[in-house]
C-alpha cells in the first residue's frame, strides 16, 4: 500500500506507480482534490502518480461507460474500482496506439499486454483490491477482445463522448452555443507550461536567452511570458530557486497590466492564494499592498512565493480574513486599487485541473455565483473615489463572469465599466485557460 508516511527508497515499478494513481483516483471518487491527493503520495512516485491520475480523468466518462457495459455492479472497494477504470483508459490507449491512431505528447503509452498485466499484478499487492483482482482481468481482458462493439453500445452517451458530466455539458453548450464542442475538446488536451518572467530579477528576454542557452525551447507571450514548447518539472528550468521566475498561465499573466496603479499606491488582493498575481503586481509596480486570504495554510504559499521572487517587503502585508466581512480585517482607509479574484468553479482550467469537473456539482455554480455577490458588494465600500477594481474568474461560464457584473452594475449604477477583455475562451494565439475580466471605477 502506498503510504506517505513509508517513502520509497527506489524507483516505483509500474505496477506501484499504477496503484499510486489509483489511490489518488480513489481520493477524487470520494470527492477529494486531486492536488490534495498528490501532496500525500510519496514524492518520488508522485510525477507517474499525477500523469497516470490525469490521464483517468481526462477519460472516466468512457470508462464509466464501459465498466458500466461490463460489469452489472461496480468493485465494492473504491480503490479497486479506481484501479479498473484506470486500466480501462490505459487499455484504450494502448489499443488506439496499436491501430496507427496518433497520440498527443505526454500520453501514457504501454503495450495493451503490459496494461493488463501491470493492472492486475497491482489489484494483487494489496489486500482490499485483492478479492476484485479476477474481476479486473476478465472486464480488461474482455474489452480487448470485443473493444469496438463496446465503444459502438457507448458512443452514444454524451459523459462517454465527452468525458464531462452531463450537467456541466449542458452548461457550456448553453454558455456557448456555437464553441461547445471545442470547448469539451480543449478540456481534455494538455496546457502548456508558461513562464512569467520575475521584471525585478531579469527581463524576459535575457530569461528566453538563458532557457535557450539549456537547450530549451519558448516563445514570447504578452509582456513576461514564456511558453515552453515541452513542459519541464520546474528543478530541471534553470533560474527558478534564484526567484527568476514562477510558473503562470498567460490569461492569469493580464491582471497586472489591467489594473491601472501609481507607485506607491494602496492596493488590496483579495483572496490572493497561492499568489501569483500578487506577485506579478509587485513586480510591475511599488506598491503598498495587502494580500488577503482566509485559508492561512494558503497564505503561508503566498509568503513562500513573494519570498523566492524578492517581493515580500515591510510595505507587503499578509492578513487572514473573509473578504465578504471587511469589518474583521479592514482598517478603515481606503484602497485606490482592488483585485477581486474571487471563488469560482474553475471551469475555465479543467484541462489543468481535470479532476474539478468531477468534483462539482451543477448546484455549485449557483452557489458560487451567490458567493461573488457577496464580495463585491463588501469590497466596494473599500475603494477610494477615483479607484478601480478588477473583477477576475478564472470561469467560461457566464453566471461567474458577464452575467455577474451585469447583475452588480444593477445595484450600483454609479460605477464606471471601463475595458477589459471580458471572456477569455481557452486556447487562441497565447494558449491561455479560460478567465473573465472586468474593470470597474468609482468615480471621483
Amino acid at each position: 500500500m502506498v503510504r506517505a508516511s513509508d517513502p520509497p527508497v527506489r524507483p516505483a515499478a509500474l505496477h506501484e506507480q499504477l496503484m499510486a494513481a489509483a489511490v489518488a483516483l480513489e481520493a477524487v471518487l470520494h470527492g477529494q482534490s486531486l492536488s490534495d491527493a498528490l501532496e500525500r503520495t510519496p514524492a518520488p512516485w508522485r510525477p507517474a502518480a499525477q500523469a497516470l491520475s490525469f490521464h483517468a480523468l481526462r477519460h472516466l466518462g468512457l470508462a464509466r461507460a464501459l465498466r458500466a457495459s461490463m460489469v452489472a455492479r461496480p468493485p465494492g472497494n473504491v480503490r479497486a474500482d479506481a484501479l479498473l477504470l484506470l486500466g480501462l483508459c490505459l487499455l484504450e490507449t494502448a489499443l488506439q496506439a496499436d491501430a496507427g491512431a496518433p497520440l498527443p505528447p505526454g500520453t501514457p503509452r504501454y503495450a495493451p499486454h503490459t496494461v493488463v498485466h501491470q493492472v492486475v499484478t497491482a489489484a494483487a499487492h494489496e489486500r482490499g483490491t485483492r478479492p476484485a483482482k479476477g474481476l479486473i482481468n476478465a472486464v480488461l481482458r474482455r474489452y480487448g477482445r470485443e473493444r469496438e462493439a463496446l465503444l459502438a453500445a457507448v458512443a452514444s452517451q454524451p459523459e462517454a463522448r465527452w468525458n464531462h458530466p452531463a450537467w456541466w455539458i449542458d452548461a457550456v453548450r448553453t454558455a456557448w452555443p456555437h464553441d461547445w464542442q471545442d470547448l469539451l475538446r480543449a478540456a481534455n488536451q494538455m496546457p502548456p507550461m508558461t513562464l512569467r518572467a520575475n521584471r525585478r530579477r531579469i527581463h524576459r528576454d535575457a530569461l528566453l536567452e538563458q532557457l535557450q542557452q539549456e537547450g530549451l525551447a519558448a516563445r514570447p507571450v504578452l509582456d513576461d511570458g514564456l511558453i515552453l514548447a515541452q513542459p519541464r518539472p520546474i528543478q530541471q528550468i534553470p533560474g527558478h530557486a534564484q526567484g527568476l521566475w514562477s510558473v503562470q498561465d498567460a490569461s492569469a499573466q493580464r491582471a497586472a497590466a489591467l489594473l491601472p496603479l501609481q507607485p506607491g499606491a494602496r492596493v488590496l488582493d483579495a483572496c490572493a492564494a497561492p499568489g501569483g498575481k500578487t506577485a506579478h503586481l509587485l513586480e510591475h509596480h511599488d506598491l503598498r499592498l495587502t494580500a488577503l486570504d482566509q485559508d492561512a495554510r494558503r497564505l503561508e504559499k503566498v509568503a513562500h512565493n513573494l519570498q523566492r521572487l524578492g517581493l515580500l517587503t515591510a510595505d507587503v502585508h499578509l492578513v487572514r480574513g473573509d473578504a465578504r466581512e471587511p469589518a474583521q480585517w479592514w482598517d478603515g482607509l481606503p484602497y485606490e486599487a482592488i483585485l477581486a479574484d474571487v471563488p469560482c468553479t474553475a471551469s475555465g482550467i479543467v484541462r489543468r485541473h481535470p479532476d474539478i469537473r468531477w468534483l462539482r456539482r451543477a448546484t455549485d455554480l449557483t452557489r458560487t455565483a451567490r458567493l461573488q455577490a457577496a464580495i463585491l458588494q463588501a469590497l466596494w465600500p473599500l475603494l477610494a473615489p477615483g479607484g478601480h477594481l478588477l473583477y477576475v474568474t478564472c470561469s467560461i461560464f457566464p453566471q461567474e463572469g458577464e452575467a455577474q457584473i451585469l447583475d452588480f452594475l444593477r445595484r450600483c449604477p454609479q460605477a464606471q465599466r471601463l475595458a477589459a477583455p471580458g471572456h477569455i475562451l481557452p486556447g487562441g494565439p497565447e494558449d491561455g485557460d479560460g478567465f473573465f475580466y472586468a474593470l470597474l471605477r468609482k468615480p471621483s
